[in-house]
């Protein structure tokens, strides 16, 4: 049995130059994916540069599996396209997590996290402490595709007798 260490709230904010698989754009979604827990963001009609703005929460029992996220075109009366995907790893926001930070101003930048071949990240990802919370923002280029990216950004929640961080 997989012991709770906490939850993981994954906003998936927007898309950004997504694919075309539709005749002149998409309707894009996003999945995110642990082991067997899948989660969908809405879907977003005729758009390549979508916001979704909706928020995923992802119970985490272990922290060594990189977190997947697909994006896909909705089709009516085929099967949905891939429009790519990423992962993200989730040990550099977890060691600023076990830093157990209290009382910084709004906002600190406690880490960041370069873009290098072994993640999937477009640009350099901040952690950063906002209204006492720490949060990570990240672009994750999309692989397996043309073209596109997809701006996230993680929050860990403990939960009340969850074995923690």
């Amino acid at each position: 049995m997989d012991i709770l260490l906490g939850l993981l709230r994954i906003r998936v904010k927007r898309g950004i130059n997504l694919a075309i698989r539709d005749t002149r754009s998409s309707d894009p979604y996003v999945v995110v994916t642990l082991q067997n827990q899948r989660l969908k963001t809405k879907v977003v009609k005729d758009n390549c540069n979508p916001v979704w703005d909706d928020e995923l929460t992802l119970p985490i029992t272990d922290l060594a599996i990189p977190i997947h996220l697909s994006v896909y075109d909705k089709d009516t009366l085929t099967g949905d396209d891939k429009m790519g995907d990423a992962e993200f790893d989730l040990w550099p926001y977890v060691d600023a997590v076990r830093m157990r930070l209290e009382n910084l101003p709004t906002p600190t930048t406690v880490s960041r996290v370069h873009p290098c071949r072994s993640n999937c990240l477009a640009e350099e990802s901040c952690i950063t402490w906002v209204n006492g919370k720490l949060v990570q923002d990240m672009v994750l280029r999309l692989r397996n595709v043309e073209s596109g990216e997809v701006e996230i950004q993680i929050e860990w929640i403990d939960v009340p007798g969850s074995r923690g961080l």
